[in-house]
């Protein structure tokens, strides 16, 4: 029934959100056990492609659903990826995990704003005020001027945040490819890249940290594919709000592996943030259906 994939498509947001925080936690865990940002980023993409290549061989095609027409437009995603992925670890790295998260939260504030820049879409009056309210709730978790959140930091998560958008609309031109197939050529095409600066920051390693870095990839990896798989399951405007589950994982994380919670004025900037893409994502809801219910046809 189409309510069961609906609640399916929840389940498998909440728990792609579960295993995306966890390696977060991981990536900040590696770190402070001396791994690199570009080892983090080594491993965490080549981890990951025995766990997609399983999914993959599993599925209707087997691996023969890897072959692609749309090389070109992979390549284009996996170069946006991995900029972003540099800064999507590069402010867990800086900041405490609910202060990187919490960024994380204005996607939906730069999908607007790219949507209106780059595609062109027509965005009333409501949505650009819900933009601007999004970036009221990130100056209140910044607070310029104060030591809290370093400057710096914001910054890079606030670009990790735009670079997650991009690949989102991106990720529009290839829609019609399966998300087993996208995951996988991300891996790889993104993999060479990466190990050019990483000739340069090899490391010696404890085997503990050697597992950490292993488990990047693995949860990294089920972490992709549940978000996609429930991308398919159900609407946006409904599994969307599950993200912010994320807040709840990086402040347990936090205080546990590093004894550190979020600062107070997190705790007011964030449900800012929150409800300005919470409205966003109805707003695209209410839009959508009042387009499908023009082109429907008349009786």
């Amino acid at each position: 029934m189409p309510g069961d994939r609906v609640l399916a498509g929840i389940a498998l947001r909440l728990l792609a959100i579960f295993f995306l925080s966890t390696m977060s936690a991981l990536v900040k865990l590696a770190e402070s056990r001396g791994a690199t940002l570009f080892e983090t980023m080594f491993w965490r993409q080549a981890c990951a492609l025995p766990v997609v290549l399983a999914f993959v061989a599993r599925g209707p095609g087997g691996l023969g659903s890897l072959r692609t027409t749309r090389l070109r437009g992979h390549l284009a995603r996996s170069m946006v990826g991995v900029v972003g992925m540099v800064f999507t670890f590069g402010a867990v790295l800086l900041l405490p995990l609910a202060e990187a998260t919490t960024f994380q939260f204005t996607v939906p504030i730069f999908a607007t704003i790219l949507g209106a820049l780059v595609l062109r879409e027509r965005t009333g009056i409501q949505r650009w005020s819900a933009v601007l309210v999004g970036f009221a709730g990130v100056l209140v978790v910044v607070q310029p001027g104060s030591n809290d959140v370093p400057v710096g930091g914001a910054i890079v998560g606030l670009l990790a945040a735009l670079f997650v958008a991009l690949v989102a609309i991106l990720l529009r031109q290839l829609r019609d490819e399966p998300s087993g197939t996208t995951v996988f050529w991300f891996s790889t095409l993104t993999l060479p890249l990466i190990a050019i600066p990483y000739a340069f920051h090899l490391k010696a390693h404890d085997l503990l940290t050697w597992a950490n870095l292993a488990a990047i990839g693995i949860v990294g990896g089920m972490g992709q594919l549940a978000l996609t798989g429930a991308a398919k399951m159900a609407p946006v405007s409904s599994v969307v709000p599950m993200d912010y589950s994320g807040l709840i994982w990086a402040t347990l994380y936090g205080w546990l592996l590093f004894g550190m919670l979020p600062t107070p004025m997190t705790w007011v900037g964030a449900p800012i943030i929150i409800a300005s893409g919470l409205f966003i994502v109805w707003r695209e809801q209410r839009l959508g259906k009042q387009q499908t219910a023009t082109a429907a046809p008349e009786d």
